[in-house]
């Protein structure tokens, strides 16, 4: 074997690697691309409303919150797990900062801050019970759901919580929350979702969190902290989840009640898989979650710019999961078979 030829299991390892990260913009990434744009133009064609400031800076204030629990759902399963807790934890989130906000009138960081600190609670405690409880991701955090929603209800103390100050106005919907027409939450996103784009992408860590879900035994022997890696991703979407719970109480009035987070999830995992990170672990992107986020949003606007019955958007984003999720199962076979 000449000098400049490398060894077999250099290769296969190289190769490996290449399959598990994507590269900078997949296919599906485009192919997602072309369909928001059709849709943009079809519904600016059937309600031209749709394509002005009015229509499309709330649908980019709806997006933000999505793709920002999307970013540490991203996370989440490509370490193959999952979290269906998230619109419970937004729940608490949510009313404990705006308690304090009614209560002891604090100021935007300390606010911020309390918001992501009880969101990084929350999910540690996900990610503890998953990493070393061993159980299914999908049973713990359905069982954290509901404890989540039960501590929630008992923070409310009521039905609502009444005479939240405007704190939060920057993130918010009138001139103040945006710049150049464009809303300051939906900048925070793209900011942070970046960040985690280049975290996964050009780091260690990132590669380590992608072998965790494509080959969790080799990752082991590799000497990737397995279980560090997994508590990280829940407590990181905590922190998400945090923020996102700023940003909807920014966007909503004076007054919060219980529904605050109601099927959020739903949303949050449909942004990530129309994305095209892979349900079973291994493989995804920030960029296809974020892109999946604006798509669901899209369709939830159109729907009722178009004056359809909202239940259609449930149809749409149903349709556009199943497609997705068959995508995937298709390269995954390809995959296999080469």
């Amino acid at each position: 074997m000449s000098a400049t030829t490398k060894p077999p299991a250099t290769s296969k390892r190289r190769e490996k690697r290449q399959r598990i990260i994507a590269p900078p913009i997949s296919g599906q990434e485009i192919v997602l691309l072309v369909v928001i744009a059709a849709l943009w133009v079809a519904l600016g064609l059937f309600t031209p409303a749709f394509l002005t400031g009015g229509s499309i800076r709330p649908l980019l204030i709806g997006v933000a919150p999505i793709a920002l629990i999307g970013v540490g759902m991203t996370f989440v399963i490509i370490a193959g797990g999952i979290d269906v807790s998230v619109g419970s934890s937004l729940m608490v989130c949510g009313v404990v900062t705006a308690k304090l906000l009614v209560n002891q009138d604090l100021p935007l960081l300390p606010a911020l801050l309390v918001s992501m600190a009880v969101g990084a609670a929350l999910g540690l405690v996900n990610g503890v019970l998953i990493a070393w409880g061993r159980v299914h991701p999908i049973i713990i955090t359905f069982g954290t759901l509901n404890i989540f929603q039960w501590v929630g209800r008992q923070v409310f103390d009521s039905s609502t919580v009444n005479g939240i100050p405007g704190t939060f106005d920057v993130f918010g919907r009138g001139g103040a929350g945006s710049t150049l027409s464009v809303p300051h939450s939906f900048l925070v996103m793209l900011v942070i979702a970046a960040a985690a784009w280049w975290y996964l992408r050009q780091t260690p860590g990132g590669r380590h969190h992608y072998a965790t879900g494509g080959d969790a035994l080799a990752a082991d022997l590799a000497g990737v902290k397995l279980r560090r890696r997994v508590a990280t991703a829940y407590v990181l979407t905590g922190v998400m989840v945090g923020v996102a719970a700023v940003f909807t109480i920014a966007k909503g009035t004076s007054t919060l009640d219980q529904s605050i987070g109601f099927g959020l999830e739903l949303s949050v995992i449909a942004a990530v898989v129309i994305g095209g990170t892979s349900i079973v672990g291994g493989r995804g992107s920030v960029l296809g979650t974020v892109l999946g986020a604006l798509l669901v949003q899209t369709v939830v606007s159109g729907v009722t710019q178009l004056g359809w019955p909202s239940q259609l958007s449930s149809l749409f984003v149903g349709v556009f999961v199943i497609v997705a999720v068959g995508a995937d199962l298709i390269r995954e076979r390809a995959r296999r078979a080469s």
